[in-house]
């Protein structure tokens, strides 16, 4: 393979660097082809209005081409309309840009089957684009309340802008007509509203069909709006207020318990089926939430999340994390918080049973000497009877015995 440039690069490696930053950034090279195909789709009319001028005189005295060309191409003002905005969310990487861009070129191609009436270079760098966005659809993976914002009022501004434009562009196939920016947007809100208060009435064939498309085109997307912006945020917040629920009573003579470690998990499902009320303090976000479960997500070793969970009131903290500091430290603040506050913590390591102590907790629970002593009394036929094991859980002298014995 020969050498390409000065700096030693074959077409291979070319081609590979290539085919990397497409794999790395397809969003890129998704939103520019979004954005080409919009320019494409409104191109003609853009240019032909430009060219008239942007004065309410020459608006007026438009050719019947280009209000011919709005209505007989109005698929393709359209999916230009929906490029464009949406060529923001693919950006982002947005699974709703994906989804819409996707359907539009879809659209676009089925109308291509029946009327043959676009170019075959627009047709193929169409299946071209959908193509691509098929490749890299598990690259469009967020759902971003930003992005459907962007979506929606994109979505809407054009949709304001097509009706205004098109209402003063068909002004004299109305009763009365429309001579006025004002009176088009009048018209056009009351039309997509589906207010309908009947003081201006289309009166030809193409004004009746362009209302018709302005009636379908503010339901859908108004309703998207709705869908992808409004009801998200409501989940969210009645979520938010169904996992708070109880953060802002008063609580007593309840169970904190600390992590969501195996230990943690189970000691909640033995306290709940006592009849006892328990609640997590975690230090990151529990990514499977329990139903009817209240979290608390901050360090315990924290006093305001502490006092967030109403510690000074409760029963007893609980100390369970697979981090034999951390639940020292997490003793610590409790009893700073309260010194009448029953501790109860976990030690995973029996190197560390000593140093824990040390902090004044009011229960040591040890269960991995303990699981470890279980099987050495098992294979050695030692009693294991129920107040032998009870005692052995909770004897911190013997338990600092092993720990000694192990660590020497």
């Amino acid at each position: 393979m020969g050498k390409i440039g000065s700096n030693g690069l074959n077409v291979a490696q070319i081609a590979a660097r290539w085919r990397d930053a497409i794999y790395s950034s397809p969003h890129f090279i998704a939103a520019a082809g979004a954005l080409l195909l919009g320019a494409i789709q409104l191109g003609g009319l853009t240019a032909q209005i430009v060219a008239g001028g942007f004065s309410l005189d020459t608006l007026i005295l438009l050719s019947d081409k280009v209000i011919a060309g709005i209505m007989s191409g109005a698929h393709r003002m359209i999916s230009g309309v929906f490029a464009v905005t949406m060529a923001i969310g693919l950006l982002m990487r947005s699974r709703l840009a994906w989804v819409v861009i996707s359907g539009v070129l879809t659209i676009n191609l089925g109308l291509w089957l029946l009327t043959r009436d676009t170019s075959g270079a627009l047709v193929l760098y169409q299946m071209v684009l959908l193509a691509f966005l098929i490749r890299f659809r598990n690259h469009f993976d967020h759902s971003s309340v930003i992005a459907a914002t962007i979506f929606s009022l994109g979505s809407i501004a054009m949709l304001l802008a097509y009706g205004v434009l098109g209402s003063f562009l068909l002004g004299k196939q109305f009763s009365p007509a429309i001579a006025d920016f004002s009176t088009a947007l009048y018209f056009s809100v009351v039309t997509m509203s589906t207010v309908g208060y009947g003081d201006i009435q289309p009166v030809t064939p193409e004004a009746r069909l362009y209302v018709v498309s302005l009636i379908i085109l503010g339901i859908t997307i108004f309703a998207t709006s709705l869908s992808t912006v409004l009801i998200p945020l409501i989940q969210h917040r009645f979520q938010s207020i169904l996992k708070g629920r109880g953060k802002f009573m008063k609580q007593s003579g309840h169970y904190v318990i600390v992590s969501q470690s195996a230990l943690a998990l189970n000691t909640y499902r033995e306290l709940v089926s006592r009849g006892k009320k328990a609640l997590f303090i975690t230090i990151n976000e529990p990514e499977n939430r329990m139903d009817g479960v209240e979290y608390i997500v901050g360090s315990a070793n924290d006093l305001d999340i502490l006092k967030q969970a109403d510690c000074a009131d409760a029963e007893a903290i609980l100390a369970l994390g697979d981090d034999d500091a951390n639940n020292a430290f997490v003793v610590l603040a409790a009893k700073e918080l309260s010194k009448n506050l029953k501790t109860v913590v976990a030690v995973n390591d029996a190197r560390n049973l000593q140093r824990v102590k040390r902090v004044g907790p009011d229960v040591v629970i040890a269960p991995t000497i303990l699981g470890s002593e279980l099987l050495a009394m098992a294979v050695t036929g030692e009693d294991t009877t129920d107040s032998n094991l009870v005692a052995r859980l909770f004897q911190s002298d013997h338990a600092e015995n092993e720990a000694a014995a192990s660590g020497s």
